[in-house]
């Protein structure tokens, strides 16, 4: 059954509610009362317990498999399919699918970063995202290469982002082995978490999020990842899924002349738009 476009608003808005709901929750399972990681580190058969490295992925992936039963009473509760990607670097992460018709799927990236800048002592910047893929399933929309379902399946795209930051006051000790009655003592090695979620357009930024990989880089200001104030959505409102997917098809693969005669390629939105005939962009500060 085809779902027209004021369905498909009405079911993106839906699932964003959900989502948030959901994001709000996830403080209180993921910390303790003074804000630490609750998950302390990796404990053997003779109940030894090592503490956990700050490495981003294995931080990362640790997250990700806390979260998991968080993710199964979400699909439960609002009747989705849950489906985790076939492979490790397919997208996304996750495709909710529901239960009433499995044409309506949606896609959720989880992406996790650490606060890397302060302002008056509150985070104000991190070190930001990747956000998929601009490549072969990003351009040709019917691919099925490296991700689960060909990218126009899924209603919308989103994601559910996780901010900590690094805990540096704990002096934290790898090579050490705690006992299980020593668990207390145990530093954590991530706190004060913040989590949101927003569809991918509304955070991405115009540059690339990695240097040797065709992805798509978000914004890395905190406030405008929380309230989805990415690029896109500052330049253009509403409009600016449109602009994000134009942009971010053709990022890199358009040729211009640069002042001084040279061939340089279109890596800013403000080139692309110009190349496009159009004003450029000014950006709301904050």
């Amino acid at each position: 059954m085809k779902i027209n476009r004021k369905k498909k608003t009405k079911l993106k808005k839906k699932f964003l509610d959900q989502l948030q709901s959901l994001a709000k929750e996830l403080h209180n399972y993921t910390s303790t009362k003074n804000n630490q990681w609750v998950i302390k580190g990796f404990i053997d058969v003779f109940k030894n317990i090592y503490a956990i490295t700050s490495d981003t992925k294995i931080v990362s992936k640790i997250i990700e498999i806390h979260l998991f039963p968080k993710f199964l009473e979400f699909s439960e509760k609002h009747g989705y399919i849950m489906e985790f990607a076939d492979k490790q670097n397919w997208y996304p992460d996750i495709t909710f699918i529901s239960k009433k018709n499995n044409e309506i799927k949606f896609a959720v990236d989880l992406k996790t970063t650490y606060i890397s800048k302060y302002k008056d002592n509150k985070p104000s910047e991190c070190n930001g995202f990747t956000l998929g893929s601009h490549g072969n399933y990003f351009t040709n929309r019917r691919s099925n290469k490296n991700i689960q379902y060909p990218y126009d399946k899924y209603i919308a795209h989103y994601v559910l982002g996780i901010l900590y930051e690094r805990n540096h006051v704990s002096k934290i000790d790898e090579t050490k082995i705690y006992p299980l009655n020593g668990l207390e003592c145990v530093p954590s090695v991530i706190k004060n978490f913040v989590f949101f979620a927003q569809e991918k357009w509304r955070i991405a930024g115009d540059k690339s999020g990695s240097g040797n990989t065709a992805n798509i880089g978000s914004v890395k200001n905190i406030g405008k990842l929380l309230e989805g104030r990415g690029i896109f959505w500052e330049c253009f409102g509403k409009r600016g899924e449109k602009w994000f997917n134009d942009y971010w098809k053709n990022y890199g693969k358009i040729t211009i002349e640069d002042k001084n005669g040279k061939d340089k390629k279109i890596t800013s939105l403000n080139e692309f738009l110009k190349y496009r005939g159009k004003d450029p962009c000014k950006l709301k500060k904050r």
